[in-house]
This record gives structure tokens, sequence and C-alpha cells, in this order.
């Protein structure tokens, strides 16, 4: 069986002091299938190179959008690499086929707990209602857009928590390059960790 290519886009503009993050990039597995891609070390002055990320996007079957939550969204270089990479009549429009049917999905970290994101809760809305712009988005470029990958609670982990949650990133990349996923069946859980639970039992 062929393995699964991944690009994981990671935004993080104070990527340096985020406990959450580090734990889980330092736990991405060592592939040559897997290409980490750090959006603000590569762009310091926010000058993309849209033909260079095209191309990477073009090598890749899965696509990552690996961020923070910044005001119910993603940080402003991802918001601008989303604007200017994914051109008309290249991602999408009558000639824009280069990305059908490729997965894309994000992965996630946020102060708040779950149950923070709700209509009674203190966010209001849920993290999926929040994303769905980024949902829209992959659906114009015909790519399959799956449920996020959410690491909540970060402000009030302890040191073992992040270690947790990088070790399950980790196995969980590994499973995504090794294995055809059954996108219906993803499709009927809320968050991919919910999924990947289930996988792991």
């Amino acid at each position: 069986m062929s393995k699964n290519k991944i690009l994981i886009l990671f935004s993080h503009p104070l990527f340096e002091k985020s406990h959450a993050n580090k734990a889980l990039v330092k736990n991405i597995p060592s592939s040559e299938n897997i290409t980490f891609h750090d959006l603000y070390e590569e762009y310091p002055d926010f000058d993309i190179d849209v033909k260079k990320e095209q191309a990477l996007l073009s090598q890749h079957d899965i696509i990552i959008w690996h961020h923070p939550m910044y005001w119910y969204s993603c940080p402003p270089l991802m918001k601008q690499w989303i604007d200017m990479v994914l051109e008309h009549n290249w991602a999408y429009g009558k000639k824009g086929t280069m990305l059908q049917h490729k997965i894309i999905f994000q992965v996630i970290t946020t102060g708040g707990d779950k149950e923070n994101y709700c209509e009674t809760g203190s966010d209001r809305y849920t993290v999926l209602e929040l994303l769905e712009p980024f949902n829209q988005t992959a659906k114009v470029c015909n790519m399959t857009y799956l449920p996020p990958f959410v690491v909540h609670g970060t402000h009030n982990m302890t040191k073992e928590d992040y270690e947790k949650n990088g070790l399950v990133y980790g196995y969980f990349l590994d499973y995504l390059e090794n294995n055809d996923l059954d996108t219906d069946e993803i499709l009927q859980y809320y968050y991919l960790n919910e999924w990947f639970a289930t996988i792991l039992t």
C-alpha cells in the first residue's frame, strides 16, 4: 500500500511560548512522507512565495492547517496564506482542479475548555461553527474537509498533560501516513481526536 504524504502548515506567531504546540510538534514522526512547514519561520516578512506553496500542496495528499485559535480564527499569516495561495483557476474556478479530492483539516490548540464552546458557554459557538469559513474554503476548492483535531484547555495543563497530547498527536500522524482513511466514518465524529480514540482502543 502506498503511504499518504502529509503537509503540516504550521502557523504560530509565538511558538516559543506555547508549551502545548511545542509538545505536539516535538512528536511529529520523522518521515519522508511528512513535511512540517513553519510559515512564520519561512515568511517572517509575510512575503509568501505562492508558486512554492502551490508546489508543496500538489506534492501531498493530506493537508493540515495547524494553528492556535486566535480570536476565533487563525493567526494572520495563515489567513494571508489562504488568501494568496488558493488562487482562482488553480485552487478553484472552472480550471482550478489542483486540490481536488485532497484531504484537509485543522489541528487547533485553545486555552478554553471544550464546554466553553457551545451556545450556553462563554464562547457562545461550537468550534465547528467557528471554523465554518475554513470548511467552506475547502469545499470551494473541492477538497474533503474533516473535523478538527483539537487540544482544549491548554492554559490549565500540567507538563504531563502536554506530553500526553503530544504522544497522541504523534500516533495520530503515524496512523494517517500508513492507513487508508474512511472519510465517511470520520465525518460522523465531532473531533478527529474522538475518532482516533476509537482506533486506539
